[in-house]
């Protein structure tokens, strides 16, 4: 079987392939997220000072997007998030500090431990949810509300399917 060689010269798809674009979309959404919690009078004002110096990343988001109201055990935590347990723990260690999240004794489990959301936490992730949706906002004003429902409906489509 022959493959023929793209036109390797010509890289621009290098740089606007789909991932990519999806990519520099997701970064841009999650620092607008982090701006507005900088911002925001909502949350706690540690964190919100946190956010404003650059302290709390994108990678402490998986935390506020990926935790169950209930709790949940490192490991399935980090499973969600896409992430290993030791990144994941890390991740955790820094929250606790902070006081957004605790970790408590799983009552299923007396080994285990589950983290929480604790007060400060839970008016995080309150702040967090306003501070999504206005970002949302601001992308259906940006590229108007017919293409921001394509572009919904067509991410959650593709990101429902199972690869193999």
């Amino acid at each position: 079987m022959h493959t023929t060689l793209p036109n390797l010269a010509d890289d621009r798809w290098r740089q606007s392939h789909l991932g990519r674009l999806l990519g520099h979309a997701l970064r841009r959404f999650d620092a607008r997220v982090l701006a507005l919690m900088a911002a925001s009078a909502e949350a706690p004002l540690a964190l919100s000072n946190l956010a404003a110096r650059d302290k709390v990343g994108a990678a402490h988001i998986h935390i506020t997007r990926h935790l169950p109201l209930q709790g949940a055990r490192l490991t399935d935590l980090a499973r969600a998030a896409g992430m290993t347990k030791q990144a994941m723990g890390n991740l955790v260690d820094q929250c606790v500090a902070w006081g957004l999240v605790t970790r408590q004794g799983d009552p299923r489990d007396r080994r285990a431990w589950q983290v929480v959301f604790t007060e400060t936490g839970l008016a995080w992730l309150a702040a967090f949810h306003n501070a999504v949706a206005q970002a949302e906002a601001e992308f259906r004003a940006a590229v108007g509300t017919d293409v921001a429902a394509v572009v919904a409906l067509g991410l959650e489509a593709y990101g429902a399917e199972v690869v193999a």
